[in-house]
């Protein structure tokens, strides 16, 4: 009966981590988000040129290193809301460019914006209520992305319209994936960092976002 009640007790401890984390990790985020969305807006207010925001996303890209060197420490905190908002600022110039070149751009944002949100919180919602695991996803993931890296550096030579539509779509399918493999990873206590965890979600939402962006300018953008 000890042993029985000893087990109860480590299972409700787990789940009471487990939810913590789920906790701080949602909050943190929102937060993230909501922080990156004014910098974008700030950026955009001022004027911020191509060059500009594409320096803020390098040194976005950089924090992201920093973050996660800090991350068992309150310095992680800080790191983190200096990370999003260089990717929210670098952000900023990208989405005036297709105000400027769309007639339809506000509406091609808000389609792109609208269908980041129902992505993520469909699919992150269906690992959060069912608890499945899909550390399968892992190695797939990993060999996708550094497909797609490849890909997208070759097409900075190459400037093929229709490749860069089969990126996106492949990129678009792959952090679909991260968003259930790291929500995954966090039901199933295998991320107990509500840091670590925040940055991985935010950036499958960040691509997220970028590329639905591209696909949905080039099917129904009009300049």
């Amino acid at each position: 009966m000890n042993e029985l009640n000893l087990n109860v007790s480590r299972a409700d401890q787990q789940a009471a981590s487990v939810n913590k984390v789920v906790r701080n990790t949602y909050t943190l985020l929102s937060m993230t988000l909501f922080f990156s969305a004014l910098c974008a807006v700030a950026t955009m207010a001022l004027g911020f040129g191509q060059g500009a925001g594409l320096l803020m996303i390098i040194g976005g890209f950089v924090m992201s290193f920093v973050v996660r060197a800090t991350a068992e420490s309150s310095k992680g905190i800080l790191a983190v809301f200096v990370f999003a908002g260089l990717m929210g600022g670098g952000l900023g110039p990208t989405l005036s460019a297709y105000l400027a070149v769309y007639s339809n751009g506000a509406a091609i944002i808000a389609q792109a914006l609208g269908g980041t949100g129902l992505i993520f919180l469909s699919l992150s919602g269906y690992a959060l209520t069912t608890g499945r695991n899909f550390n399968f996803l892992g190695g797939f993931l990993a060999t996708g992305m550094m497909v797609m890296l490849v890909a997208m550096i070759a097409n900075i030579f190459l400037q093929i319209p229709a490749m860069s539509l089969a990126i996106s779509g492949a990129v678009i399918m792959l952090m679909s994936g991260f968003i259930l493999y790291d929500t995954s990873r966090i039901v199933n206590g295998g991320e107990r960092n509500y840091i670590m965890a925040t940055i991985s979600l935010y950036l499958s939402i960040f691509n997220l976002f970028i590329h639905l962006l591209n696909l949905i300018a080039a099917l129904t953008g009009r300049e």
